[in-house]
């Protein structure tokens, strides 16, 4: 029960600190590009990780270098796409959006009617927040937002399968280090690193804290105590976190009918957290 409660409480904490930095990241776009600010992000989550973990490489098998690569991979292009969905969107849309991938792979990790309902549930909030009335809707940055989500998924799969091959410290620094190596040639391309500040430098320095170092290590913290159906689910709460964000941040505003979207994708959320603490209950 108590090893339930850390894990949800680490999912949680992680979804509250991804989307305040996301926030940051957003006001960074104008000086250096979504790939510039993907790459300050993870290149510096990277080192910070890398020094207070100490991952012992010589070590590893190749099994477990083999997992960590494509765990990076999966942070890689979650980070960078969804970077790229945000410079066209508003946050909470391009969450909400992003969530199809682990909605996805939560139905299709179903055993029970129960996980079902919750999925369900969460789907209606994302039709009702997509503004399918309107002329203005930017179809590359929900593309993009929906890529993003299939990405997110695969970083949930193999966060899952990399810890329980190795302890979760070294997993996320070596993954975080494939990351960056994978990041590094599109911000060069894009040159917009090059407009780097001591300032901005700063700020990325903020993001990187918020957004990765910190969320990453947390949801290994969960994705070790949780099946990967519940923790899939219970990132339903993030649309709310990034619409809340955006909100008090950078003054994006949701349609009622939005909101109401956000009350399911809650709903389902607070469904499957309480199913998952009956059901771990029942196991002790």
């Amino acid at each position: 029960m108590k090893k339930s409660n850390k894990a949800i409480s680490a999912a949680l904490l992680s979804m509250i600190s991804v989307q305040g930095g996301a926030s940051i990241a957003k006001h960074l776009f104008p000086a250096i590009g979504a790939t510039g600010t993907s790459m300050l992000r993870i290149g510096l989550s990277t080192v910070l990780l890398n020094i207070i973990n100490r991952p012992k490489f010589f070590q590893f098998t190749k099994q477990q270098w083999l997992y960590c690569a494509i765990y990076g991979i999966g942070i890689a292009a979650m980070n960078l796409i969804f970077y790229l969905a945000i410079q066209r969107i508003p946050l909470g849309l391009a969450v909400t959006v992003e969530f199809i991938g682990p909605l996805f792979l939560a139905l299709s990790l179903s055993r029970k009617w129960l996980d079902v309902l919750w999925g369900l549930i969460a789907c209606a909030g994302i039709l009702f927040i997509v503004p399918w009335q309107s002329n203005n809707i930017d179809l590359i940055g929900l593309l993009l937002a929906f890529l993003a989500g299939i990405f997110w998924a695969v970083y949930i799969v193999m966060g899952s399968k990399v810890t329980g091959i190795m302890p979760g410290k070294d997993a996320v620094s070596t993954g975080m280090l494939f990351a960056t190596l994978i990041i590094i040639p599109f911000a060069l391309w894009d040159g917009g690193i090059f407009s780097l500040t001591p300032m901005l430098f700063l700020k990325g320095l903020g993001v990187a804290v918020l957004s990765s170092a910190v969320p990453f290590s947390l949801d290994l913290v969960a994705l070790k105590r949780l099946p990967a159906k519940t923790f899939s689910i219970l990132t339903s709460l993030q649309p709310a976190f990034a619409a809340l964000s955006g909100m008090i941040f950078l003054s994006e505003r949701l349609t009622p009918l939005q909101w109401i979207s956000v009350a399911c994708v809650i709903s389902a959320s607070m469904g499957a957290t309480i199913f998952s603490k009956t059901k771990q209950q029942i196991e002790e």
